[in-house]
């Protein structure tokens, strides 16, 4: 028997040994005082007796006082810090929900204001597009993504919508601009959060100290606090950010934090310890290696609403996954979230569900695992084999000989669903027709490479290709990873019976995405590989555009006949390039969300890709997670990164 197993019978002894006393009737002795009056002829007598008789009295329960509510959440790693930008462990996003009101949430593909007032939007006024003039030296975006100082020779993008090279005339380019309300939120000191707190933060962040993507921030003119609760952001000329609506940094206490250096920010106990907080709770204790123990806020500025609703808030560290399952068993923890259990923790999960031990909760969430095609190889790797995957047919036969499903019902328990794009069916922009479905039917796929050519088989029932060579494609992926490798066997017999001799092999993570020409994924010296991407509110089209090819970035792509535009540092590792998904695509990026354009974009990337098949999807990651019968308000959803997104409304029902 599992560990698992026998922590569950365990605890199914001990609910049977428990005794419940009901409130029993009690005897009380009461004493009546009679006095009859007895008459007679001539007197009157009053004869008085004393009788007991036994009473039968219920007692009434007395109502226990109300007792604090301490909610205990068990999570298998601990922060390494919780300065905002210190890192972006899952751990630390758990406490940041308790002790930050989150500007903005992206519940269900969209995005929802939380900490501000509204989400800026060209509709409402709150946020312009315009057109303005740019000369010589001006810092612009300029094509290709680059950001600098406006000089004759460099091409950018003019509001009409064209490709222009400066040569020394104005030229007029588009110019995003958004203002921003917060809520009035309150540090738990009881200063005010002011705007230039979020003003103090987007400098921290572009300083060269601290660790943290820059990207928005690098392409941003101007962000400054125009009220006590209003700010404003305004874009490098060419930068049409498709999110501008959320350019909003988190504010952090300048007035507590001003002393310091962004430097000594990274290890300052006041920051990446004890920071303070202006969301529900507030930290009181943080004992290394054990637990983070956070009390009520009570400057939190929702609390007339009675949130949050618990009292306090320990984060225990328990990296073992069956102490986790042992512990919330016991009643010891109440919820185990994200990073801790796995959906191979399914079926002891549901069992204890069915005993009304636990209440599990599995979601789809926003990582999807996928096989690419090498379509191009790169250098003298494409000398070594036959170009099996530069025929589309070859790649849409082998979606049709791989059964995801069963990859889904074997590996995941049937708690995920097959992906035919690189978003889910629930995406409000997954296309409503015209987006290629690929079925399991491997009776297809073998028609289908026999009409591409490889209709020859060997001694052993393999097909020949072209060049009258076994085709024997090789399949790479991430070595130590249980999933992968359960994907690579069904995979491999999946191909099997379509005739292809897949070679599987892994590589340590550092050796597999390294970057090119070393790395063999982004050095395009690879077969097949097997990786994961993530997804989101805004769908990735870009990582199969061909200007993210990657390869040498002072040489010619052939495919594309222009320069490698990202360099080594390009994500299409496929090497696969169709100018009409690159037009799709470009458009969407282009234009802003729920404009046509960008819908329409959208849709036909996704109707091209489908079709062609760069890479076979094959489902999204499952979020798991679990709570005590008790614990109320609760939920995962798929784009929220951590569970505890609404950590002031879950509750404990006493």
């Amino acid at each position: 028997m599992s560990k698992k197993a026998w922590a569950l019978a365990a605890l199914f002894v001990l609910l049977g040994a428990v005794v419940l006393v009901a409130c029993q009737p009690q005897a009380e002795v009461q004493t009546i005082e009679v006095t009859r009056v007895v008459e007679g002829e001539s007197q009157t007598v009053e004869v008085t007796r004393v009788v007991e008789q036994v009473v039968e009295v219920t007692v009434a329960p007395t109502e226990a006082p109300a007792q604090p509510k301490d909610l205990v959440i068990c999570q298998s790693q601990e922060p390494e810090t919780l300065y905002y930008y210190g890192g972006s462990m899952l751990a630390a996003t758990n406490v940041h929900h308790a002790i930050y009101e989150d500007p903005y949430d992206t519940l269900s593909y969209a995005f929802q204001a939380n900490g501000l007032e509204k989400l800026p939007s060209l509709e409402d006024g709150d946020a312009t597009l315009s057109s303005v003039e740019v000369n010589e030296g001006d810092v612009v975006l300029k094509v290709g993504d680059v950001v600098g100082p406006l000089a004759a020779g460099d091409v950018v993008m003019n509001s009409d919508g064209e490709e222009v090279t400066f040569d020394g005339t104005p030229v007029m380019m588009d110019q995003l601009v958004a203002d921003f309300t917060m809520k009035p939120l309150v540090w738990e000191d009881g200063t005010p959060v002011k705007a230039s707190d979020s003003v103090y933060s987007f400098n921290l962040l572009l300083d060269p100290d601290t660790p943290s993507t820059k990207y928005t921030a690098e392409r941003t003119a101007s962000y400054e606090a125009t009220g006590d609760l209003t700010t404003r952001w305004t874009g490098l000329p060419g930068f049409r950010d498709s999110t501008y609506f959320i350019n909003f940094w988190y504010p952090l206490p300048e007035h507590l934090w001003s002393g310091f250096t962004a430097a000594e920010l990274l290890e300052a106990e006041e920051s990446s310890r004890m920071p303070a907080s202006y969301g529900a709770f507030k930290i009181e204790e943080w004992i290394a290696g054990d637990s983070i123990r956070l009390v009520r806020n009570e400057n939190y500025y929702r609390a007339d609403e009675g949130l949050p609703y618990l009292d306090s808030v320990t984060f225990k560290f328990i990296p073992d996954t069956n102490q986790l399952l042992a512990q919330v068993l016991s009643g010891q923890c109440d919820i185990v979230p994200e990073p801790g259990l796995e959906v191979a923790d399914a079926p002891f999960l549901t069992e204890a569900e069915a005993s009304g031990l636990l209440v599990p909760y599995f979601q789809t969430g926003t990582t999807y695992q996928h096989i690419d095609f090498a379509v191009d190889t790169f250098g003298d790797y494409t000398d070594t084999r036959y170009d099996w995957f530069e025929d589309v047919r070859v790649r849409q036969a082998m979606i049709q000989c791989t059964d995801r499903q069963s990859m889904v019902d074997n590996l995941l328990f049937g708690r995920s669903e097959v992906i035919h794009s690189y978003i889910p069916s629930v995406h409000p922009l997954y296309p409503t027709e015209g987006l290629t479905e690929w079925a399991f039917d491997p009776e297809a796929g073998n028609a289908l490479l026999d009409e591409a050519g490889y209709d020859q088989r060997d001694a052993d029932g393999f097909r020949l290709d072209p060049d009258g060579n076994r085709f024997a494609p090789s399949l790479g992926t991430t070595a130590g990873n249980v999933l992968r490798a359960g994907m690579t066997q069904i995979f491999k017999e999946n191909m099997a019976a379509c005739g292809i001799d897949v070679q599987l092999y892994t590589l340590p993570a550092s050796e597999w995405f390294a970057d090119g020409p070393e790395g063999p994924l982004f050095g395009r010296r690879y077969d097949l590989g097997l990786f994961a991407w993530l997804t989101g509110v805004q769908p990735a089209c870009e990582l199969y555009m061909g200007n993210q090819i990657p390869g040498p970035s002072d040489e010619i792509n052939p495919r594309t006949e222009q320069p490698f535009g990202s360099g080594w540092g390009g994500q299409n590792n496929t090497g696969w390039n169709d100018p009409e998904y690159d037009a799709a695509c470009a458009q969407a990026l282009g234009s802003l969300p729920g404009t046509p354009e960008y819908i329409e974009g959208h849709t036909r990337a996704q109707q091209i890709f489908s079709e062609q098949v760069p890479v076979i999807p094959v489902f999204l990651s499952v979020k798991t997670g679990v709570t005590r019968p008790e614990v109320l308000n609760y939920g995962i959803d798929p784009t929220q990164n951590s569970h505890l997104y609404n950590i002031e409304e879950i509750d404990l029902q006493q």
